[in-house]
Parts: C-alpha cells; structure tokens; sequence
C-alpha cells in the first residue's frame, strides 16, 4: 500500500520495544518501555497483561513523537510477542488472573501426565516439542486444576499475542508459530491434535483460532486506538513469537544461518529444507513465521537472565557485569557456571536443574564471576550450534540479535567457543523489526515474510571469525562445564 508507515511492536518479559518503518521499509524510530515479572513462588513467573498494554502504548506516542507523524499515517502494526504464556480471559476478553509466562515452570506434574497417557516418542513425534512444563497446554492444565474457577470463567487460555491482538482488534488470533509451541499441535499436518487435546483432558475452542501470521486481523478498537493514539483506519496482522520475529529481523528466512537471540532467555533456531526432529530432543521443530516453513531450534536456557541476576546481586547494571568479565582472562582461572536458573534446555532439558558456581576460591572476585557467567552462557551455545552441525543444520554463520550484540567481548567469545563467524544484527530491536516485516506483507508492500527479511533486515558489517589460539583454550573450560552438568544433575 504506497505511503504506509509501519509499526512492530516486540513484548518480551523485560521491555515491551517498537519500530516504526517508512513505506519504503526503512528504519525511521524506535522506542522501549520497561516490564517486570513477579514470581510468586519457586520457578514461577507471571506478568499482568496491563502492563503490555501500557508498554505498547508509551511506544506508539514515542514512536510518534520520534518521527513527526500524523497518527494516520500509520496504517499497519504487527506484534512478536513472548511465547508459551497463558492469559486466562472470559467472554469479553478481559483477563481474569496475572498472565503465566513462558518462563513458568509449575505445570512439571501436568507436562508429566501427558507423557504417560501418549508416550514421550509420541508426543515428541507429533508436536515436534519436548514434554515440557514450559509449553502452554500444561499451564493450561495446571489452571484447570489448581485454579478451577478461573479456569471456569475463561472463555479463552491466550498466548500474549492473541490476547493483544484481541484487545487491538476485538479478533483473538496466533499465528502457526505460537500455536507450535503449544503441545497440542500437529507440527506436520500444521493444526491441532486430536491425541494430544484427549490427552491433556482439553478443548480446541480454548485455544485462539490460527492463521496465518501476516494475515490481516481487523483494524483497531476505537478504545485501543484511542489509548494508543493511533487510528481505527490502522490494520493489525496476526503477529507471531518474538523469536520467531527475530528471525526475521536476522535474515534467517530459509537455510544456511542461526539466529541467537539474547534476551532473558537465548533462544537459538535456524530454518529447516524440510520437516526434521531431532533425534536426541534437544532441539525443536516449530513452524515459522515464514508461513510454511520449519524452524528447528532450542527456546532459550536463562542467558540475558543470568547476568541480569548477577548484575542484581552485585548491586551492578549489566554492562558492568560484561566489562567485568573482559578483565578476567578466558576460562575464568576456573571458575565455571552452569546457566540453569530457571532449569536447564541445554545440554539436556532438565527443569529440575539450577544455577551453578564451581571452582571458587579466595582469590576471585566480581570479574571472575562476571567472566563466568557469561561463558556459561556461552557454553550452552555451544552444546546447541554442536548439535546443529551434527544435523546438517549449523550453517555459515551466526547472527546475533538482542542485547548481546553490542557486547564485542560476548560475540568473539561466541566465535571462539563454537568455531562460527558470527555477526551481529545491531539496529535498533530486531524482533520488533520481524513485526513491522509481517505488517510490511499485511501491506502489499512484499509478497511474503522472506522477502520483507531480505528487503528491511540491518545487518553489521563486522563478521567476528573464530581465533583458533582462543578456542583450545576454552575446549578446556567446556569440558569442566559439561562434567559439572553431569554432577549437578546427578544429584538433582
């Protein structure tokens, strides 16, 4: 549609981000509002949605400001937002508890039980996802359960991009993406599952209905255009996840590249020829916001997380924590951290799991431990991109997105530890640039999300290659970290 400006709207667990885009595709504004997450008991975590819908419209006024824009210049918005939620709704869309999120992980009796009415093979061989009790349907379960009068009174269990979408448009949609990662759906016959939903005791009209993720949903609410000083002339697209989103905003479109993601957790994914599962289960098999294609992937051990905690327990802000670390030399003079403070995605899924220092002594400090975390962290990456390669999968290149791509030290470290040249996506909120992209198609402005990847993704010029010096010496320190794994695990 000539003249449209654009906007994409990244809600994640820390900050809800946006963009707005020209109607040629370019870059012109970008802005952040910060979230927080309680957690009301251990390995809970949940947010109110109030404050999406808040953080969302502090971006839109910003994204306007920014740009000097009439309002009605705006004619799309697309959102990638966090997967694996829950919002509980009733008739009239309202939620009716704070939101599950993602990082939740109460529902281990619920995701255990699906195990045994199908089988783990089954399950896996359907869904494409490991029996977690981070995946929807046994959140979804748990409140059944534990919460049966909430669970009553909900008309609908939304991912946070449906339930946004409705509160945009008045249309509680998701896309193939979000809808893959909720253990309820057939990864190869792209709907839900029948076996699954018996399984799990649910039904299909719980769950928002799937389309496709550039699909247009409707045009704004006059509430919610009203709120977000945009107007009800603007056209909302189905969105998708938010690293599904960074994908886009990495240019990881079709085979040959991995998308990193580092937010609070690293997501890591890169798109599949064809419909494959991982033998050994430590990756995924999702569908993509590439309507049509597969992408493999781990959805994130505790990384940005992980600094972010220790940067709270050292009184510090994270950039302390990375310029900390760059005065310790590589391998931390020992010191080695497991990244598993929400449980552990890699080498092995294991929610039982827990954050780990080894090898501590007198003579280290902050920038040991700093050094540590971050390499632990980066250890993970290596158990994924490992696993990649042994599957035909690992590509050329990795490209990084989120706040670790500005981190010099993190991206060689990164390099060094899995023998790939990395390049970092560093305009400004990737993820949300995925959902101005599926607006971008929702506007006739591409033919389809690959296209409008290729077009509108920012890439930077520096490739950071492997120093081989530099990569035996943290051969050693990997191995410290996966026989320490083996221990922790072993007495877990």
């Amino acid at each position: 549609m000539a003249g449209s400006h654009l906007i994409g709207i990244d809600v994640g667990s820390q900050s809800v981000k946006g963009v707005l885009c020209g109607p040629d595709g370019a870059l012109r504004a970008a802005a952040a509002h910060p979230c927080t997450m309680v957690h009301p008991a251990p390995g809970w975590a949940e947010q109110d949605p109030a404050q999406w819908r808040a953080g969302i419209c502090a971006v839109v006024h910003d994204l306007l400001a920014t740009a000097t824009i009439a309002p009605s210049q705006v004619t799309h918005i697309g959102l990638a937002c966090q997967v694996d939620g829950v919002v509980a709704v009733d008739r009239k869309l309202r939620p009716l508890r704070p939101a599950i999120i993602w990082l939740d992980k109460r529902a281990v009796t619920q995701a255990s039980r699906v195990v045994d009415a199908l089988g783990r093979d089954a399950v896996f061989e359907t869904t494409g996802l490991v029996a977690d009790a981070s995946h929807t349907a046994p959140k979804v379960m748990w409140l059944r359960e534990e919460e049966p009068a909430v669970f009553r009174e909900s008309a609908l269990l939304l991912p946070p991009a449906a339930y946004l979408l409705a509160w945009l448009t008045g249309r509680p949609l998701q896309d193939h993406a979000n809808a893959s990662s909720s253990l309820v759906y057939d990864v190869a016959a792209r709907g839900w599952s029948e076996p699954l939903l018996s399984a799990t005791g649910l039904d299909a009209e719980l769950f928002a209905p799937i389309a496709a993720s550039h699909e247009i949903a409707g045009r704004l609410l006059a509430e919610a255009a009203a709120e977000t000083g945009l107007t009800t002339r603007c056209l909302a697209v189905v969105g998708t996840g938010d690293e599904h989103a960074a994908a886009l905003g990495a240019g990881v479109v079709g085979p040959g590249l991995i998308a990193d993601v580092t937010g609070t957790a690293e997501p890591v994914a890169t798109v599949a020829p064809e419909l494959m599962l991982d033998s050994q289960r430590l990756l995924e098999t999702h569908a993509h916001a590439v309507d049509g294609a597969i992408l493999v992937e781990n959805p994130g051990f505790v990384s940005g997380g992980s600094i972010l905690w220790l940067a709270t327990v050292l009184g510090a802000g994270q950039p302390e924590i990375l310029s900390w670390a760059g005065e310790a030399p590589p391998g931390s003079d020992g010191v080695t951290f497991l990244p598993a403070l929400s449980g552990a995605t890699a080498p092995r899924w294991n929610d039982r799991m827990r954050g780990t220092f080894h090898g501590l002594s007198v003579s280290h400090d902050r920038r040991h431990l700093s050094r540590a975390v971050v390499e632990g962290c980066v250890y993970a990456l290596r158990d994924i991109t490992t696993r990649l390669q042994a599957m035909g999968l690992a590509g050329t290149e990795i490209r990084v997105v989120g706040g670790g791509a500005r981190s010099a030290l993190w991206l060689q470290m990164k390099a060094d530890m899995c023998g790939l040249p990395v390049r970092p996506v560093p305009g400004p909120e990737p993820t949300a640039l995925g959902g101005a992209m599926l607006a971008a198609v929702g506007a006739g402005m591409f033919p389809d999300a690959g296209a409008a990847a290729r077009h509108m993704a920012l890439l930077g010029e520096r490739r950071y290659e492997p120093q081989p010096d530099r990569s035996e010496r943290y051969d050693e320190g990997y191995d410290r970290y996966r026989r320490l794994f083996d221990a922790v695990e072993a007495i877990t």
